[in-house]
């Protein structure tokens, strides 16, 4: 799921990684609504928050925007540059390390004291939107930028692109191309959409405390991801003994 690359990786493997990093960020997304008010998954929606700030005249609210837009895409720069860097020591660890710091920053925040989210929502957003700029990279890298989970706008514009065509091409090659990839888009939708309610019912009851939940998801990921690749690894080893 997130160590299969280049031509190793196929279908199945794109659709784990879509409906885990989906279901995160989907919970992710509604969390950071309803804690803090704010959209903590993409920025589409911030750029207008940020031009409407601008004309008022209200700087300090434009400024914060600013920064919402400007950590995302520093956790995506940060991703990326971890994964290159980590890459040139040892191909063994180039996503484990990005995944495992997203995590950690959900569960820092989760942590927080109840005071501190009051006064510093800001910081709180800036946190979860690095946090998704992060695994949007990272995503990216690993599925050759196909699967992409922190937003939907794009998904939908390309769900019916392929639905339409459908209509028009009929070479059997051509066709299961276009099935597989809207069977992938489909289930980053529906896991996002799932992860919404999950957040939404679980922080009625726990409110941040939610955030544990995609992280230990995250984690649990990399576990079977581990586990998955040393029981390929020993299954060779067996059988090239034998």
């Amino acid at each position: 799921m997130f160590r299969h690359l280049g031509k190793t990786r196929n279908l199945k493997h794109n659709l784990r990684i879509a409906s885990l990093l989906s279901l995160v960020a989907g919970v992710v997304n509604v969390v950071g609504f309803l804690s803090v008010q704010r959209l903590t998954t993409n920025v589409t929606g911030h750029f207008a928050y940020l031009i409407d700030e601008v004309y008022k005249m209200n700087f300090l609210n434009a400024v914060a925007i600013f920064f919402y837009i400007f950590f995302f895409f520093l956790g995506s720069f940060f991703s990326n540059f971890l994964v290159e860097y980590i890459s040139r020591k040892s191909e063994k660890f180039i996503y484990i390390i990005p995944a495992v710091i997203e995590a950690v920053i959900l569960i820092f925040i989760a942590l927080v004291e109840a005071e501190y989210r009051i006064s510093s929502p800001n910081l709180i957003a800036c946190s979860l939107l690095f946090a998704m700029g992060l695994q949007n990279s990272l995503v990216t890298s690993i599925s050759n930028a196909i699967v992409r989970t922190t937003h939907l706008t794009g998904l939908f514009t390309d769900l019916g692109i392929e639905l339409s065509q459908l209509f028009f091409y009929r070479e059997k090659e051509q066709v299961k191309k276009l099935t597989s990839s809207i069977r992938l888009r489909l289930t980053i939708i529906l896991f996002f959409f799932l992860g919404g309610i999950l957040g939404g019912i679980l922080f009625a009851k726990l409110k941040m405390l939610t955030l544990l939940v995609p992280a230990a998801l995250l984690l649990l990921g990399l576990v079977y991801d581990y586990i998955k690749i040393n029981l390929l690894l020993l299954r060779k080893k067996f059988v090239s003994g034998n």
